[in-house]
């Protein structure tokens, strides 16, 4: 694992392969583990780069508030001092809401964006005191928070099938700082609406949904590409694509890389 300084913050990231640039970026409460078997598969063909966002796993906390442009400029700043000019983007859950982020300061070093299990769209009302109340949730009960959350990312049957690597999961997420936790959640709770970036068409798109995603609703997340020329490809399982749907994802992401 390799680090660098970001506005006096250390960044965690790692660097396998060579040629097209592909960075994963992971999601609440994740770090850059979960690409594992993704790096050893895609780093044959790829230079394949994952980064700790602030406040997860390795990378240190930056502040209060992790806005989803600290997190963006922090991947830049990763690129810039690995000489990538342009890179495949793929963002699991909030690392899509950073790739979003990252496409509207630097919309000329993407070369395609992958959407895991995540939106364009903004927090709703509903959804914006709903991480007011997570807020409150992980200060009194930090164990109990981070299991809940965990558990309920994945679509109710699968819960009971991958016991084991919600367990694993779990134990990544039990890692992330208080801090990281707090500051992720009000960076999400006020990013902006970035649905203008996928009717832009500059690159392609590839969306990725579970129809039965406990948190995000399959229905609304389809209306964020109508009259765009993002692909689309669903899951019948929920937000955890890459490990409830693994050995079919790693096809959909090699189609998408490779045309």
């Amino acid at each position: 694992m390799k680090t660098l300084l970001f506005k006096n913050t250390k960044i965690s990231y790692s660097d396998t392969g060579k040629g097209t640039a592909i960075v994963l970026l992971h999601g609440f409460l994740e770090n850059k583990k979960m690409w594992k078997d993704y790096v050893v598969l895609f780093s044959q063909n790829y230079r394949v780069i994952t980064i700790d966002l602030l406040g997860h796993g390795e990378s240190e906390c930056l502040g209060y508030v992790h806005e989803m442009e600290d997190n963006a400029k922090a991947v830049n700043e990763v690129l810039e001092h690995l000489k990538i000019g342009k890179a495949i983007i793929l963002g699991h859950s909030m690392g899509g809401y950073v790739g979003l982020a990252f496409a509207e300061l630097y919309p000329d070093k993407i070369e395609k964006l992958v959407l895991l299990n995540s939106t364009s769209k903004e927090d709703s009302a509903e959804k914006k005191v709903n991480r007011t109340r997570a807020i409150k949730a992980v200060k009194q009960s930090f164990a109990n928070f981070v299991s809940m959350s965990i558990a309920n990312l994945f679509s109710e049957e699968n819960r009971t099938r991958l016991l084991n690597e919600i367990e694993k999961v779990k134990a990544e997420a039990l890692k992330t700082p208080l801090q990281g936790i707090v500051a992720s959640l009000e960076g999400m709770k006020i990013r902006k609406d970035r649905e203008s970036i996928l009717k832009q068409n500059l690159f392609p798109v590839l969306l990725i949904l579970g129809k039965k995603d406990p948190v995000l609703n399959y229905d609304e997340s389809i209306s964020q590409i109508e009259n765009t020329t993002a692909k689309l490809f669903s899951f019948e399982d929920g937000h955890m694509s890459y490990i409830e749907n693994k050995e079919d994802l790693k096809t959909v992401l090699s189609d998408f890389f490779r045309h």
